[in-house]
């Protein structure tokens, strides 16, 4: 699961049937530089990810990739390479020394 913010939405036509209902999302990455910097930046290459929460532009959210972006809609395949798992309230990034 990576962390993103949520850039845009993107409206399909003609329709694909296996969106049916549910709206995309454009996302991008979050690095870490960006994210201890708390500047609101992502810097990571945007990608398109199916939204079922309705996370608003500018929010932060956590996705999955790859074939578990697929499993909330297990039996029915669909065909997905990301999927918005939940909506970001808070980060705090605790420093680890080794």
């Amino acid at each position: 699961m990576r962390l993103g913010i949520v850039r845009g939405h993107i409206t399909l036509t003609p329709a694909v049937e296996s969106f049916n209902s549910r709206t995309l999302a454009i996302l991008e990455p979050v690095t870490m530089e960006n994210l201890r910097a708390k500047n609101g930046q992502g810097g990571g290459k945007a990608l398109i990810a199916i939204d079922e929460l309705g996370a608003a532009t500018g929010q932060m959210v956590a996705f999955t990739e790859g074939r578990e972006a697929s499993n909330p809609f297990y039996p029915t395949p669909v065909p997905v390479d990301a999927y918005l798992a939940l909506i970001v309230d808070s980060v705090d990034i605790v420093q680890q020394i080794f």
